[in-house]
Order: C-alpha cells, then structure tokens, then sequence
C-alpha cells in the first residue's frame, strides 16, 4: 500500500498525518520541541509508522509540511545580523514605517522595534524614477566598500530594496552582483523577487523578514530533506504556503516570508475541502489549537486570499501595530484563545482570557511541565469537560490537582468559586472568539449569521458549539480526525504558486504590452516552481487577478477572472467584474471616478490530491460509557459520554454530551443534538 504523510507543527502541539492509498488515515500528535522543531518532526513521523505498523520506506506519496519557524524566528528575534541596502536619503524608512497611528488619541502607542536596525541600513547612491526608468546607476565600488563594513559587524543576510524596484529591478540586481563577487557566502533576499510592489515601507518590511528568516529556513530545510533521506523516504518535502499551496523545499527555502501562516492556511484548506465534500457554498471555519484560534470565511467552497497581512505585532489584535507583509495569504482572523490562554485578572478586577499563552512549555498547570497560571485547558478539565486519564489515549494525563490549585488561585482573586471561575473562562473564550468572527465576516461584506462553522483543532469541538451558538450558526460540524485538521489539509492541498507584480495604472489607458509582460514574467517564475515541486507542466491551471481602486483611493479590492482579460483585451468586462466586488464590499459604486489597476496576479496549480476516505460505519448505535455532571449545565442532568469510534452512521446524540476522540473532545451543549453523516463528520444543529 502507498502511503502519504503530513507534519504540522504548532505552537503547542506537532500534528502527524499518515495517509494510506486505501483511504485510511493514522494520526497522532506530541508536543513541539521548540529548541529544535525537527526533532519533533521526526518524532511525530516515529508514532504515526508505529501506530499503522510500517516502516519509513513505505512512504512513497507526497511529504508536506506546515511549520512555525519563521514565525518562531520573527517572535523570538533569534535571528542572526541582517542588513538593509537602501536608495540615499531612505535609511529610516522601517523605523518611519508609514506614519499610520494604530490608536488615534493614545500618544503613547509602541511599535516593536526594526528587524534591522539603523546600525546595519546602508544607503547607495542610485535612483529609478516612478517609471521605472534608471536616472542613476549602481556604482561597483561604493557597494564593494559595504562588505567589509558588513563582515566586520557580522551580517549574515541582507535585504537589498531600493526605491521603485518594483517597476525595475535592475539597480537592485547589480547590487546583488557585486556581493555575489565580494561575499558569496551572504543570503540576499531582493525586493523585486520577494514583493514587486508598490508602498514602499511595506515592501521593505516583507524584504527585511525574508532576509532576516532566511539564514533560519534554509538550512532547517536542507536538514529536513536530509532526515528524512536518511529514513529512506521516496519524495523530497513539499512546503505549505501562506497562500494555500504547497510548494518544493527549495523554493520556500529562497522566499521563507511566503511560509509564514502555513499551518493555519492548511486548516483553512481543509475546511474548504470539506465544504466541497458536504456540498456546502459557504462556512465559516474555526480552528482552535493549544495557543490561538483562527476563523475563516469559505466562499464558493474557496477560502478568501488577500495580498498582505501582518506579522509580531506590538498588541497581538491591534492592526497596524505589526509589520507589514505584502504577499499573498488566505484572509483569516486570528484570536489569542487557544487552550493555553492565560486566565487573569485585568486592572478593572475582571476575568481575562489571553491573548499571553503557556504553550507547549511549561504549558497549562495540568501539564504537569512546571506551568502556574490557569488556562483555558485547566478550566476545561476543571469543568469535567476534558478527561484528565485519557488525555492523548491516556499517553498524557493530565495532573487534576495542578488545575484545581490553578484555578482556585484564581477564583480567589476574583472572589468567586472554582466552577465559577472555570465557567467564565468557557464563556469569556466564547465570547472572544464569536466576536471576532462577527467583525471578520462583516468587514468582508458577509452577514455571519446562518453560516455552518466547521470545527477543529485540539480545542475546537471543545468550545465550537458555544462559539456556534453565539454566531447563530446552523450547524456546527466536526470532521473526523478534527484534532490534526491542518496537517490533513495539507495533504489535500495541491502543488501551487501565487504571485503578484505592481503596475500602477488607469484602467482606460491600459498598457496591453506591459500587462503581457508582466504575466508572461510570472507565468514563467511559477512554472519553474511548480515544476521544481513535481508538478507536470501541461497539467498546470492558471488563473489571472489584479487589485484595483477608484483613483484617489488608499486602498484596492482583489478580484479574480474567470478566463485570461489578455485574451479579448477587454477593459469594460474587467470594471464589470470590479465594480461588481466593490459594490458587494461597500454598498455603493462611484461610477464617475476613474478606475485604476494597482497590481497583478497569478495563480499556477496543479492537480488536486484527491481523497475519498472511508465512509462512516454502519452497525449498532454506540452506546454512552459513562455519564459526567457538567457544572456549567448542571440543571439539564449529568452529560451522557459516547466514544466517537462506537458512534455509527446516522446515529444522533442529544446534549448535554461528551463524544471523546483519542486527541480531542466533542461538547455539545443542552439544547442541540448531533447525528452522524455518511462521511463520519458528526453535524450538530439546535434541536427543533
């Protein structure tokens, strides 16, 4: 038998997923090892073999991987000597940023401090006109007299972004050149390469964190390829994208700044699989791990991308207080709840859950790793929602008594019971995450309400009903395996490159030949990718999409085409399908304003994996193995607790209920019922 195999790495947990080519799938889960992520990689990789009894050898499908390590690295600010090679007169432009002020009226607002700082920005003396013209050259010798500068203080990396690469690359080129000549042993990461866009603070801050990433990723790459050579695995590792695809180990290792949201992009993946599998046109996923939660509106069965994000923001949830990246990424909200929030008393004497978490280490008192403070995981298993012997199919207990201590601590400060505290942290978490789900739907122009929530993570079908019951959702459904969700989408997920190039322009004097150009440029650097990544060349799709505004805006609304503008070089159909996404957006067309074209994009994909699995058991309902009084419920009577592997198809359970899984737990509260689907995911709906 084939089999495939995906590793996500989390905050808090690494998720294993080994696939056979008969539809089943082996899945376990262990800490991260945060000191060296590899080791629980390969330690992850050890169980699943173990559990379905084979050897590494018999892994001869694909090997995908969602990884933290950039994100670890940009966090951690571990990262070696990275300097900035920037136009004369622009040496401050990380520490100006964009003079955006992301709380108005607080004249005490922080931003973290530049990856690079001043010390290591070194001005050239060149210009490329806003036409990408060259007006000045690169001197040789000037750049030549940088390297000694940057060798005697250390740098390992540079970022090389000069004003206007963007529309020109070639200033930045021959920079590169010479380094090249001087100190090849130096990671160069380019502007024009990394992000061909226009702004230029965004462009240098996506730069600076592939520069200051690189040195990281590379080499952690190459010992991932390497073990898992060392193994006797057939296939060299495919990486995860931001963007939703998967891409060769090469290529991400030369662009890490791409790989920043892998892992969450795989769970959104996932979703969308299973939004085309139960024949759903929308949902809206929600993915709760050990140290955050993220939401996800599914469109046409497609998660939404957007072409810039932000990443180690001074406030985790404040916009602007981050750095800016300009590529392409699945649009998603991110919530400081996952079950190792922090609970804590906020400076008014009220109860706060995160956005700090415990993480993998020392982890939530429970754990039994050295952890003090209560969280989200304590207040589950102080609640009786979690099983404290059969946490990971018992291969983890978790210590009662530490959660108890914890939260007694707690409730203490507050002046309130230990089940009252627990059950405020339940609600306040709830309460956290349906708020953020509301303004991430509504600010895209989407009405939340009626919308299915698809939940998963370790956390997720903990909290997701509460979290459904607040949104007004209709159902709220649990996927098998829904603990290592990610790490399954991205088994589901093809080979795939997005790209994007800037071309600032008024639609009704569009330049066909540059927009040739452009696309033909992109066409190329992702066939080369996908290639690269295994992908056979005929079997490629491609789709074409831009951002545009109404002139005198600040900001672009995407949109895709259903087939290649270039082909009936038609300008009117191209406002046709603008207009048509702004008014959805805002509600209003100011049709009298001229339309302006920011940038262009291009997806390249191969074909998808495609995956069956095995239906849902038919037989004898499951029956309840235990019953568990729920504090938080007490009224509806003791919460009836069903193993999820006796449950059969079509069987419905009604709440209060526990259904248990080796790495997660179902809950459903008092008033809605569950039944399980014909593809095993268990659909949860109020009752009537």
């Amino acid at each position: 038998m084939s089999y495939s195999l995906a590793i996500d790495i989390g905050g808090t947990f690494t998720d294993a997923v080994l696939r056979g080519s008969d539809g089943s799938l082996t899945v376990d889960k262990t800490l991260t090892t945060h000191h060296d992520l590899l080791e629980g990689f390969f330690r992850g990789v050890d169980l699943v073999l173990t559990k379905a009894g084979v050897g590494p050898e018999a892994i001869d499908g694909v090997v995908v991987h969602a990884t933290t390590v950039v994100t670890n690295a940009l966090i951690e600010r571990k990262g070696q000597p990275t300097a900035l090679i920037i136009t004369k007169g622009f040496r401050d432009v990380l520490s100006i940023r964009n003079e955006h002020r992301y709380e108005m009226y607080d004249p005490q607002i922080e931003f973290a401090e530049p990856l690079i700082p001043r010390a290591l920005t070194f001005e050239v003396d060149e210009r490329v006109l806003a036409d990408g013209s060259v007006l000045r050259g690169v001197d040789a010798a000037e750049v030549a007299a940088l390297v000694a500068e940057m060798k005697a203080k250390g740098v390992v990396s540079v970022a090389i972004c000069l004003i206007n690469a963007f529309r020109n690359g070639a200033n930045e080129q021959a920079i590169a050149e010479v380094l090249r000549a001087k100190a090849p042993d130096l990671y160069l990461s380019l502007s024009s390469a990394v992000a061909p866009q226009i702004r230029e603070y965004p462009r240098a801050s996506t730069t600076a964190v592939n520069a200051y990433t690189a040195p990281i990723t590379e080499p952690y790459l190459r010992g991932l390829a390497a073990g898992l050579e060392k193994a006797k695995v057939a296939n060299t590792p495919l990486i995860m994208l931001s963007s939703g695809g998967v891409i060769g180990a090469e290529v991400a290792g030369r662009n890490p700044v791409r790989m920043i949201e892998s892992g969450p992009a795989a769970g959104a993946l996932a979703a969308a699989f299973y939004a085309e599998r139960l024949g759903l046109e929308r949902l809206l996923s929600f993915d709760m791990g050990g140290t955050t939660a993220k939401a996800c509106l599914i469109e046409d069965k497609k998660p939404l991308v957007t072409g810039s994000f932000e990443v180690d923001r001074m406030y985790r949830f404040c916009e602007g207080s981050g750095m800016p990246l300009t590529i392409p990424s699945i649009d998603m909200i991110e919530i400081g709840a996952g079950g190792g929030s922090i609970a804590s008393v906020n400076d008014l004497g009220l109860l706060k859950v995160g956005p700090q978490s415990a993480g993998s280490q020392p982890g939530p008192a429970c754990y039994g790793r050295g952890g003090q403070n209560p969280t989200v995981t304590d207040a589950d298993l102080v609640l009786g929602l979690l099983d404290g012997e059969n946490f990971l199919g018992g291969d983890m207990p978790l210590d009662v008594d530490a959660a108890n201590a914890a939260m007694d601590r707690l409730a203490a400060k507050l002046g309130t019971s230990r089940a009252q505290t627990a059950g405020g942290i339940f609600r306040i978490v709830a309460e956290t995450m349906a708020d953020a789900a509301r303004a991430h739907a509504t600010d895209r122009g989407v009405d939340h309400r009626g919308l299915p929530l698809l939940a998963f993570g370790g956390a997720g079908p903990v909290h997701a009903c509460a979290v459904g019951d607040l949104l007004q959702s209709t159902a709220v459904i649990f996927p098998p395996q829904a603990s290592v969700l990610s790490a399954f989408g991205a088994l589901v997920t093809p080979v795939r490159l997005d790209l994007v190039r800037s071309a600032l322009g008024r639609l009704d004097d569009l330049d066909w030949s540059e927009v040739d150009r452009l696309l033909g440029d992109m066409n190329a650097e992702a066939l080369d990718a996908l290639v690269e990544a295994g992908a056979e060349p005929e079997k490629v799709r491609w789709q074409v999409g831009a951002d545009l505004r109404y002139a005198g805006q600040q900001n672009e609304v995407g949109i895709a085409f259903d087939s290649d503008p270039r082909e009936g070089r038609d300008a009117d159909e191209i406002r046709r399908v603008f207009e048509t996404a702004y008014f959805a957006q805002y509600g209003v067309n100011p049709s009298h304003v001229p339309i302006e074209i920011v940038s262009w994009r291009l997806t390249a994909q191969a074909p998808e994996h495609r995956f069956e699995g095995k239906p849902a058991p038919t037989g004898e309902h499951g029956k309840p193995k235990s019953e568990r009084m729920i504090p938080l419920w007490a009224d509806a009577g003791p919460a009836k607790v069903y193993d999820r592997a006796t449950l059969a198809r079509g069987q419905v359970v009604s709440g209060p209920c526990l259904i248990e899984e080796r790495e997660t737990t179902i809950v459903l509260l008092p008033d809605w019922e569950g039944v399980v689907d014909e593809f095993g995911c268990i659909e949860a709906t109020r009752k009537a």
